[in-house]
């Protein structure tokens, strides 16, 4: 069901926006409605651990300790 809205704003920044609505075939109404529906979605924020265990696991290839892997691996870059 649809309901009115009345606005106010100023005769010339309706003019232009009434142009600009002619120009993509649509209404001032639906301008404002798809709008307003950019920010009024109903947000389903997750929260950070959410997103990071949804994240692909990484394939793990190297056994035994990977500290000393690692050092191995980037002496010769680092020079350490």
């Amino acid at each position: 069901m649809k309901a009115r809205l009345n606005l106010t704003i100023d005769e010339g920044l309706l003019k232009r926006v009434k142009n600009y609505a002619a120009s993509k075939k649509s209404s001032v109404s639906e301008l404002v409605e798809n709008y307003f529906k950019t920010f009024a979605q109903v947000s389903t924020n997750k929260s950070i651990i959410d997103i990071v265990e949804e994240l692909p696991k990484p394939k793990m290839t190297a056994t035994g300790d990977l500290k000393k892997k690692y050092t191995e691996d980037n002496a010769s870059k680092y020079g350490f």
